[in-house]
């Protein structure tokens, strides 16, 4: 389930090639995945992260429970610890970045098909953390500017207003919401509040 055409054909084609491994369906959204996965069957769901219609790590938990053994691989152009946790939350078996390359892409269909869960070991850590409890909660790490600014895009300030209202340029502000973004493995500030509603960092 891959958002751009082109890319989506090269992964097909490139796990076509491989005799252990076998396509069996495609889909551009995940409205066309969850209406595809039961009538495919698929071991294991490759989902790309950004689709048209909404966030792939989102769709786990749906697709989970459409098909409770399938196994989903999140496939994305950037990673952090707060999004690999994300996927390991809702029940994935692992992320895997773009830049790592086709062969990395087949081997990790392959280990997560396997029952592994596969995850960079720059990522691990923190994923295995979160599960164990041994992590702080998702957003521990906001200082009190960022969660003032959080605070304040929940009431659905722009970051021009967020930015007045926090007595600090333009910019500093625009700072302030991409630190929230990143430690929260949002890629929206839509998505932050999201987030942030669901774990309870919101008033």
């Amino acid at each position: 389930m891959e958002d751009h055409d082109m890319v989506a054909e090269a992964i097909c084609l490139a796990l076509e090639r491989s005799p252990d491994l076998r396509i069996v369906g495609r889909a551009a959204s995940v409205t066309s995945a969850l209406a595809g996965v039961e009538r495919w069957e698929p071991n294991v769901v490759l989902m790309d992260r950004r689709l048209p219609d909404g966030d792939g790590v989102s769709a786990i938990a749906p697709l989970l429970a459409l098909l409770p053994d399938v196994r989903v691989l999140v496939l994305a152009g950037e990673g952090s610890a707060g999004v690999a946790a994300r996927v390991a939350e809702t029940g994935g078996a692992g992320l895997i970045l773009k830049a790592r390359g086709l062969s990395e892409l087949e081997d990790a269909v392959r280990r997560v098909a396997a029952g592994e869960v596969v995850f960079g070991q720059d990522l691990l850590g923190d994923v295995l953390g979160r599960l164990s409890g041994r992590e702080p909660h998702l957003g521990a790490n906001l200082t009190p500017r960022e969660r003032q600014a959080l605070q304040l895009l929940g009431e659905g300030h722009t970051t021009a207003e967020l930015s007045k209202e926090l007595g600090v340029a333009l910019n500093t502000g625009r700072n302030h919401v991409q630190r929230v973004l990143e430690k929260l493995g949002a890629r929206s500030q839509l998505e932050a509040v999201t987030i942030a509603r669901r774990e309870g960092l919101l008033r």
